[in-house]
């Protein structure tokens, strides 16, 4: 059991930097520079802690569904990676939207990027659980 939680965390990690890099630079990259007084210049950024908190998101996402679900499989990961992407990119979109000086385009990529990992994660979980017998891994 522990190999799948292990497997998880890396492909969550490899997936989630993936989408990361759509969400952050691909997509709204022009408004990044048109607001570049609101962020680090590229070499300040601590891109360390941002890999450090895509493991520490990417391993919690996955104990909630492996030690919280009782039924796993594509389906319930599905629905526990949209409801986590639809809260977390809300709050993460339009929470900053409501006090920082943002553009509406980045909130929105953000709201709907957090949405697609959200997704993603939650398939990836279902696939590597699915079958899973009850087995104690405790």
């Amino acid at each position: 059991m522990l190999k799948r939680y292990l497997l998880a965390v890396a492909g969550l990690f490899i997936i989630w930097s993936i989408l990361d890099f759509v969400i952050h630079i691909l997509i709204p990259g022009a408004s990044y520079k048109a607001t570049a007084q609101l962020w680090r210049p590229m070499g300040e950024m601590k891109i360390s802690l941002l890999y450090c908190v895509t493991i520490v998101c990417a391993t919690a996402f996955t104990l909630i569904y492996g030690k919280f679900f009782a039924i796993k499989n594509i389906g319930t990961g599905l629905k526990y990676g949209l409801a986590f992407g639809i809260a977390s990119g809300f709050s993460m979109g339009y929470g900053a939207f409501a006090i920082m000086p943002i553009p509406y385009n980045i909130a929105d990529t953000w709201f709907w990027g957090m949405i697609a990992k959200g997704a993603v994660g939650g398939l990836l979980l279902g696939l590597i659980f699915k079958n899973d017998g009850g087995e104690s891994d405790d």
